[in-house]
């Protein structure tokens, strides 16, 4: 069981159980932030390489592409009190998982200093089963960030996790102390380095240790990834399995995706395709992906203009288990 949550920390399949999952579907912030991962890319011109990012954002544009699963009936509704602060309602009814609701509230960073004017500092969520998230981004420095996050299932702690990030001009290296229990004499240790070899080739690995009582071990995963200005390339390779992706945006409303995943621990391999079409005009945009498992679906969103709000419309078939899946969303704010 140990092992199987090392396995799952470490960076390996995404989209394995999605999107036919009886889980309920993940909070916004779970994973990072767009704008903690990705630092623009193309923007250096002294000749000097760029900082390759953060490691979790090598897949971030292949991922992207691909719809958000929704199912049921949703509404999220975005109000932002001041410019420091902003709040969220989510009321999501479903028939595969359970309903709910969900209060998120965001404390902006005030530091003028940072480039990331709109990165949160402070966040915390709380639904209607009792479950709070807290996650807390801080710029230490110029180049030194921390991650906190605290996650409870009802009254039960599941998730205390510290994270140190460090950007070099051309380098980032990252460490993360996850669920550490100094009773249980249990720890999860990750990580993460990324190097700029050339303007377009990034090079890196990632590291997961766990320590327990009754048995301890490693994942050592390697990472690659080659960008040029309209496409990306990415594969993960490890103990855990391995995770290819390839993006290429076709023109300024076209944009397409293609992902192959294996997890040595579920045994399995997914090939998945999926491509987002941009229509400004109609202020609409659309997201729709097949895979291998024999699951279609598609995301139509549509700005209701001039309301402050967007209609969202989804299905997803799965041919080889005759399963359906239909969600209809409003997002105001």
């Amino acid at each position: 069981a140990h092992m199987g949550s090392v396995l799952a920390l470490s960076s390996g399949p995404g989209h394995q159980n999605w999107p036919f999952s009886t889980d309920p579907s993940p909070s916004r912030w779970d994973a990072h932030p767009a704008h903690w991962d990705s630092p623009p890319r193309w923007e250096r011109r002294d000749g000097r390489l760029p900082n390759p990012g953060s490691f979790h954002s090598l897949h971030r544009s292949c991922k992207d592409v691909f719809p958000q699963q929704i199912e049921g009936i949703k509404m999220i509704i975005n109000k932002t009190l001041s410019s420091f602060f902003k709040a969220s309602h989510t009321l999501h009814l479903s028939a595969v998982c359970p309903s709910y609701y969900r209060f998120h509230v965001e404390h902006l960073q005030s530091d003028h200093c940072s480039k990331d004017k709109d990165a949160p500092a402070l966040i915390g969520e709380m639904d209607s089963s009792g479950s709070l998230n807290a996650h807390a981004l801080l710029h230490l420095t110029e180049r030194i960030r921390a991650r906190t996050v605290f996650q409870t299932q009802q009254s039960q702690f599941v998730t205390w996790q510290f994270e140190t990030e460090y950007r070099g001009s051309d380098f980032t290296a990252a460490v993360t102390v996850a669920n550490p229990d100094v009773l249980r004499e249990s720890v999860i240790l990750v990580a993460h380095f990324l190097q700029s070899v050339s303007s377009g080739l990034v090079l890196g690995g990632e590291l997961v240790y766990h320590r327990g009582r009754a048995e301890e071990g490693g994942i050592l995963t390697l990472a690659g990834q080659y960008s040029r200005p309209n496409w990306v390339a990415t594969l993960n390779a490890g103990k855990g399995g391995a995770h290819a992706s390839y993006y290429h945006r076709a023109n300024k409303q076209i944009q397409v995706g293609v992902e192959f995943e294996a997890s040595t621990r579920t045994q399995e391999t997914t090939t998945s395709f999926g491509y987002q079409m941009e229509l400004p005009e109609a202020n609409m945009v659309f997201r729709g992906m097949i895979n291998s498992r024999c699951i279609i679906g598609g995301v139509l969103e549509k700005r209701l203009t001039p309301l402050p709000a967007t209609l969202i419309m989804g299905a997803f078939v799965n041919h080889r288990g005759d399963k359906l899946q239909v969600g209809l969303g409003v997002h105001v704010g």
